[in-house]
C-alpha cells in the first residue's frame, strides 16, 4: 500500500518537529562526567586490541538529511568518513552511533573487521544498547556496546606485546 501525499507530508512534519525538539538532548543526557567515563572506557578497550573506537552521539539530523528522508544509517556511515574512523592501520575502526530524536543506533565497522564479524553480531549489541536507552540508561548502554566492540577487535585484532601503542583517534565521544 501506498502512502498519500498527505501521510507522507504529515509523517515529515512529524519528524521534522521530533528532530527540532531534540535539537540539545545529547548534551544534557550525556553530561561532561559521562563523557569522559565513556573516553576512559575507550582508552583502556584500546590498550587491549589494536582497533579504535569512536561514539558519536547527536540530537537530531541536519537539515538536509531530513529533507531528503535520509536515514541514520546514511548518517553514521557520513561521520564514519568525516571522523576518519576508515583511515586507521589495520582498517579496524568502529563507530558507535546514536541519533536521540529517532532513538536509533548504528553500528559501523571498517572492512578490517568488517570480513570476520557480520551485521547480525553489530544487531545484537544494537538491541542490547536500546533496551538499556529504552530506560533512559544511556551510560549503561554505551558501556556495554564498548565492551562487546571491544571483545571483537580482541579476537581479531589482539594488541600483541610487541604491538606499538599508538592511538589513531581520539578516545572521547563526540556530541553534535
Amino acid at each position: 500500500m501506498s502512502a498519500t501525499p498527505s501521510t507522507t507530508w504529515a509523517s515529515a512534519a512529524l519528524r521534522l518537529m521530533r528532530h527540532r525538539w531534540h535539537e540539545t538532548r545529547a548534551s544534557g543526557t550525556l553530561g561532561p562526567e559521562v563523557l569522559q567515563r565513556l573516553g576512559r572506557h575507550v582508552a583502556a578497550s584500546e590498550q587491549l586490541h589494536t582497533g579504535q573506537i569512536r561514539i558519536v552521539v547527536e540530537s537530531s539530523l541536519p537539515w538536509s538529511y531530513l529533507r531528503r528522508h535520509a536515514l541514520a544509517r546514511e548518517r553514521a556511515v557520513m561521520l564514519f568518513s568525516k571522523y576518519r574512523v576508515w583511515d586507521t592501520a589495520q582498517n579496524n575502526g568502529v563507530l558507535i552511533y546514536l541519533l536521540m530524536a529517532e532513538q536509533a543506533i548504528e553500528i559501523v565497522a571498517d572492512r578490517g573487521l568488517a570480513k570476520h564479524v557480520g551485521g547480525e553480531d553489530w544487531q545484537t549489541v544494537v538491541t542490547r544498547m536500546a533496551q538499556s536507552f529504552s530506560q533512559q540508561r544511556y551510560e549503561e548502554g554505551l558501556l556495554q556496546a564498548i565492551d562487546v566492540v571491544s571483545s571483537r577487535l580482541v579476537q581479531h585484532f589482539p594488541r600483541s606485546a610487541d604491538s606499538a601503542l599508538h592511538n589513531e583517534l581520539p578516545d572521547e565521544p563526540i556530541v553534535r
